[in-house]
């Protein structure tokens, strides 16, 4: 008997050459972003100009090679494994590289500290480690490392992936599965039939808004501040030049500019190309769009009541002493209220009072309002309207069901029937969230972490927040979260700014079978 050689076959799953490219091309685009702060530094005679100038040339010559290995052959069109490996890898990537000139220029001691501050700028999250014991206060900090954390917020909130297939044709192909991974929420609107020309007015509708509250705001500030927190603000993410956040202004007119502001970030912006297409009657029958606008509404409310002094000086006539935090002005307690409900429903984080010393109503509300999120489109994070929207309408059906068991209901949004794989995806990402923020808790606590400040710190690491409830509240920091604390932390921010499903997917066997 003669023996042959048995040859197996090698499955690839995923197209390396494809990924590694495309993530080159991603890194030179970091480097051009870097090249900003570097000049920042350089303008404000910073001598850490120099850590940013010299990444960002590394960036731009690995992003290089990128474009000279693409001009040898063409670029195979990417799958949905390879999307989803791409957007993961190319936040982690992006933050591990961005965090490299906190460090370098001496800003920061710790790179876990630079990847915190980095990582929670990418994913629009806002929670900082300035201000600790071993940190640098917000003000002691040069000019180019504010930009940077603002500018990561700006690019990590429309989506960088997003950004480059708007300004790379080159990655039109295959771009619809960086787009459904990146953007993998209940409905992904796309503009126009083609990618490329959604991306680009996508962000074309972002940086116009961007210019608008940067015009608006410079009243009120300094051209460095205004455009700082226009990033910020249109980010949803929460980075201020200032320790005492928006509220250190003082500010009516600030404070106003930047809920109006705040309250578009977090509405889909496929509303805002119809809106500006003169279809303002379709964004107001939009569900989704209602229900946002009910939300904020009726938190505002509740929290003007709950911190409005004649409704305070109802509970010493309860017969309970008062020592909370209330507003002698209606309009102050309107202000504060509505910006309040805002930073926290679009997951923004800036902070104008603190909430933690507001009454028990106030405290509840706000507790509601972290599980919230902004509009699915949108930049905020959180589980998004939507999401809840058609949580509740299946419910309710659920009910209708077992009064008429042999009726066909089915689940409606805005006219049109929701598939039933819609519906799964909405309630599997709600256990899933649910299942996390259990498990983040539990991670926290065994660190060293109080209850409360664990579950606080997960809740909004996950929701991409930023100011959380105990020892991390809106007047506190994330410098004194043990190291490990801030990797578990880290790893749930860029799980919650890509939704869940396109972190944990990778962790799945199957995924890596063909």
């Amino acid at each position: 008997m003669i023996l042959k050689p048995c040859s197996r076959r090698v499955n690839v799953v995923v197209n390396l050459r494809a990924v590694v490219l495309t993530l080159g091309f991603l890194i030179f685009f970091l480097g051009v972003a870097l090249l900003f702060p570097a000049l920042t530094g350089w303008i404000h005679g910073e001598a850490s100009w120099w850590s940013f100038a010299v990444v960002a040339g590394s960036c731009l010559l690995v992003g290089s090679l990128s474009w000279v290995l693409r001009a040898d052959g063409e670029l195979e069109e990417l799958s949905i494994r390879e999307g989803f490996v791409i957007v993961t890898l190319s936040w982690v990537i992006l933050s591990a590289v961005g965090a490299v000139p906190m460090v370098l220029g001496g800003m920061l001691e710790s790179y876990t500290d630079a990847f915190f501050e980095t990582i929670s700028g990418f994913t629009t999250t806002g929670a900082t480690i300035l201000g600790g014991v071993t940190t640098p206060n917000i003000e002691d900090v040069p000019a180019s490392f504010l930009l940077w954390r603002s500018l990561t917020h700006w690019l990590g909130g429309m989506g960088i992936i997003v950004l480059t297939l708007a300004i790379l044709p080159i990655l039109g192909v295959g771009g619809m599965q960086l787009f459904k991974a990146e953007v993998p929420g209940p409905s992904t609107d796309k503009l126009t039939p083609r990618i490329q020309e959604t991306a680009k007015r996508l962000w074309l509708i972002y940086f116009g808004l961007t210019v608008l509250q940067f015009l608006l705001l410079l009243p009120a500030m300094s051209p460095f501040d205004a455009i700082n927190h226009a990033f910020a603000t249109m980010a949803t993410g929460g980075f201020s030049t200032l320790s005492g956040s928006i509220g250190q202004y003082r500010s009516a007119y600030v404070e106003w500019v930047v809920i109006a502001f705040m309250f578009l970030a977090g509405v889909n912006f496929a509303l805002h190309f119809r809106l500006l297409r003169g279809q303002a009657v379709t964004v107001w029958r939009d569900t989704e769009f209602r229900v946002y606008a009910g939300i904020v509404l009726s938190a505002t409310l509740l929290l003007t009541l709950a911190t409005w002094a004649p409704t305070l000086e109802l509970w010493t006539i309860a017969g309970q002493a008062i020592d909370f935090q209330g507003y002698a002005s209606l309009s102050e307690a309107v202000r504060t209220g509505f910006f309040q409900a805002l930073t926290i429903v679009t997951t923004t984080g800036f902070a104008t009072a603190d909430y933690e010393i507001w009454p028990p109503l106030a405290v509840g509300v706000i507790f509601l309002c972290f599980y919230i999120g902004g509009m699915a489109g949108s930049t905020g994070g959180g589980v998004k309207v939507i999401r809840h929207v058609l949580m509740f309408k299946n419910s309710f059906r659920e009910i209708k069901q077992l009064i008429h068991p042999r009726a066909i209901l089915p689940v409606r949004l805005n006219g049109r029937t929701v598939p039933g794989d819609i519906m799964k995806n909405v309630l599997s990402f709600i256990v899933l969230y649910l299942g996390l923020l259990g498990m983040g808790t539990m991670a926290m606590s065994a660190v060293g972490m109080d209850i409360l400040s664990a579950f606080g710190a997960t809740l909004s690491s996950l929701g991409n927040i930023g100011p959380a409830f105990g020892t991390l509240g809106p007047t506190e920091n994330y410098a004194h979260v043990p190291l490990l604390g801030k990797w578990v932390l880290s790893l749930l921010m860029l799980a919650g700014r890509l939704e869940l499903f396109t972190v944990i997917i990778l962790f799945a066997p199957a995924f890596w079978r063909r």
